[in-house]
């Protein structure tokens, strides 16, 4: 897989487990390895959440870089659900989209700020096996 260097990156929090089988749902079902990774722990993570405004030290939005346009929250995911391949995803989307910016943003940062309670927190980032490697961002 070569990823050029418009790959959409999605910047994801690497201790989070939710987060983690997010990235994991991605490898399985982004086929075409559109989408690259950085978790916001690692350098270029911290850069571009830094360069899109975002603290890097509490961060709560997931960000999508794009065309160098930065998407976050259930935006974000909506964003990326759309562009997999199976159809059920681009309903998903749609639906998420359908709902007021402000309400999705708030439901978003709810499970965001308790991630770790709901879901749990590993020790470690998310280790990418050596074939999903070159997808992620040092």
């Amino acid at each position: 897989m070569s990823h050029s260097i418009s790959s959409p990156i999605v910047v994801y929090d690497g201790v989070c487990l939710l987060c983690s089988r997010w990235i994991r749902f991605l490898l399985e079902h982004d086929r075409e390895g559109r989408y690259r990774f950085a978790a916001m722990q690692s350098d270029s993570g911290r850069q571009l959440l830094i360069s899109h405004g975002l603290d890097p030290d509490s961060p709560f939005s997931m960000l999508l870089v794009e065309n160098d346009q930065g998407y976050t929250d259930a935006t974000a995911i909506a964003r990326v659900l759309r562009t997999l391949p199976q159809r059920r995803w681009h309903w998903l989307s749609a639906t998420i989209l359908a709902f007021p910016q402000k309400i999705r943003d708030v439901a978003y940062r709810f499970v965001a700020r308790h991630r770790y309670r709901f879901f749990g927190r590993s020790d470690q980032c998310f280790v990418p096996t050596p074939e999903q490697r070159s997808r992620f961002m040092p």
